[in-house]
This record gives structure tokens, C-alpha cells and sequence, in this order.
């Protein structure tokens, strides 16, 4: 009996210990593979530009969370560059978390600026800052260093996604071909150089014409309900990973509202991506590498 019960726990072992290196060999090779993700939006809006002509429709990429750095660089990009030009976007934008804390961490930052500058859509490529693209160490996943000072992005990041082809937007709107606002809103936790307070929702949309569509880039998915009472009317959004790691992406759900995927309030949509890249372990178990694809129609 004792031999058999030896015997059973030691089959019990090896299957265990094969199926967490399945899984892992997985969460690995997961994590490199991007995929394509779709929406559809309506906006109840008329877009039309300076000579008046109405546009019927637009398609956005969004993409989030490149973390480029220890675990993500120029064969990942490659492979972004890719499915973002395939899809012959409109418009492209990067909501956040572009690097992955430390400038230097970069396998080669000439090359991910030709790979980057190789984007292409009718309206260009811009993005906001999120929470990882300040000048911090981390080890191990994790970020460390003194609470008392204001940490903001390496200048070099600056001159990276300058020379990437990337207008960075800061707490600030650009009205694209006369037709619609897009509005680039720091990071929540940290707002980065030159910023003391990040502008309300209220507050963004101050000086709008409201009848023209907005949508407002912003690195996490915060304050949906009162982004619709200002009259937005598309949020983009990543941070979350869509939790990374399962059981992550279960647990993940108590504590944001949408952690991941769609999301309406009144007349305001919110989209967040579950992102390039990662954070931390080098895999994604029972979540995906993405872009995304949102077709807007306007009405």
C-alpha cells in the first residue's frame, strides 16, 4: 500500500510539474503572438472637415502597453508595425506605458525608430504617457526608488517618440482636419514633466465646439460617467493588461470598472486594449498580445 501510494503521488508530481512547464512554454510563446481585435462604434455626431464634406466613417488603431524594454523590442515591433499598416488605419494611437521604466533598457533604439517611423495612416500616429514612462529603476517587475520626488520621463523618451514619428500629446487637444478633437490626458498617478494637475473632464473640453466628435486618449480606463456628462464621446484606453496572467484576469474585475474590452455610459463608449506588451513575468497566460480596431461611423 505505502509502495502504491508512493507510486501515485510521484505520477501526480510529474504530471503537475508537466503541465506548469506546458503552460509556461505557452504564456511565452502567447505573449509574442499579436492579434487583431475589432470594434464598432456609432457616434450620434456629423464629422466634417474645414471644406464642409462629411466623413461617414474612420478607423482607429489603438494600441497600449509596449513596455519596450527588458522583455519587448524590435521583434515584437516588427511584427505591431505590421498588423497596425494592414489594417490601413485612419487614424493611430498609443494610449500609454511606451516604455518600460528605464530608457537604457532599449535593445536598440535606432532601429525601434525606423521600425516605429514606418507606421502609416492619414491622420499620423500620436500617443499619451502612462504610468511606466517615467525615469525609475525596477527589478525583478518591480519599481523602486524614492516616494518624495516627482519621477518624470527620461528626455531621451521625449526625443525617442519625437524621432518615432509620434506627436505626444499632454494634458492638451489637436482638432484633426477640422473634423473631430482628440484629447491627450497624462497619466492618472503620474502626470509627468511640466504638469502639477492633470484638467478634469470638464475641464478638457472647455472650448470645444461639442457639436464635433471627441475622443479622448487616456493611459487608464478612469471616470467613464464623467467623461460622458462633458461630452465625450470615445475613451481609449490600456494600463490594465486585461490582468496578464490567469487567474489575473478574473481578479482584475474587482478592481476596475472595465478592465478590459467595451464599455458604455449614456453616450460615451470606452475601449481598453489588453495591450503589446508586458509587465513583469515574460508571458500571458488566458489573456493576448493585441491591437485594436475601432470602426467609428458617424451619424
Amino acid at each position: 500500500d505505502k509502495i502504491c501510494v508512493s507510486r501515485v503521488r510521484r505520477i501526480v508530481g510529474c504530471v503537475c510539474a508537466t503541465l506548469i512547464m506546458c503552460i509556461s512554454f505557452w504564456g511565452v510563446v502567447n505573449a509574442r503572438l499579436v492579434r487583431v481585435t475589432p470594434y464598432d462604434v456609432t457616434i450620434n455626431k456629423e464629422a466634417r472637415d474645414e471644406n464642409g464634406q462629411k466623413m461617414d466613417s474612420m478607423k482607429i488603431v489603438l494600441v497600449a502597453d509596449l513596455h519596450l524594454g527588458y522583455n519587448i523590442g524590435c521583434s515584437q515591433m516588427k511584427q505591431m508595425v505590421m498588423k497596425v499598416n494592414q489594417q490601413s488605419p485612419d487614424l493611430i494611437v498609443v494610449a500609454g506605458d511606451i516604455f518600460d521604466n528605464e530608457y537604457d533598457a532599449l535593445d536598440d533604439p535606432d532601429q525601434l525608430v525606423k521600425i516605429f517611423r514606418q507606421l502609416k495612416s492619414q491622420y499620423g500616429v500620436y500617443a499619451v504617457y502612462g504610468n511606466h514612462d517615467i525615469d525609475e529603476k525596477i527589478l525583478a517587475g518591480f519599481t523602486f526608488g524614492s516616494g518624495r520626488e516627482k519621477k518624470v520621463s527620461d528626455p531621451r523618451m521625449d526625443e525617442f517618440v519625437k524621432r518615432a514619428g509620434m506627436k505626444l500629446l499632454r494634458d492638451e487637444s489637436v482638432c484633426i482636419d477640422q473634423s473631430f478633437y482628440l484629447y491627450g490626458r497624462p497619466d492618472a498617478e503620474k502626470v509627468g514633466r511640466g504638469i502639477s494637475r492633470r484638467k478634469t473632464p470638464k475641464e478638457l473640453v472647455n472650448g470645444m465646439d461639442l457639436k464635433k466628435p471627441v475622443i479622448v486618449l487616456d493611459h487608464e480606463p478612469r471616470q467613464l460617467e464623467e467623461l460622458n456628462q462633458a461630452g465625450v464621446d470615445i475613451d481609449l484606453c490600456g494600463h490594465t493588461h486585461d490582468g496578464q496572467l490567469f487567474p489575473g484576469n478574473i481578479t482584475i474585475h474587482l478592481f476596475w470598472k472595465n478592465p478590459y474590452g467595451y464599455r458604455k455610459v449614456g453616450n460615451a463608449h470606452q475601449i481598453v486594449t489588453s495591450g503589446v506588451g508586458l509587465f513583469g513575468p515574460n508571458m500571458r497566460v488566458g489573456t493576448k498580445a493585441e491591437i485594436v480596431v475601432v470602426n467609428v461611423d458617424f451619424r
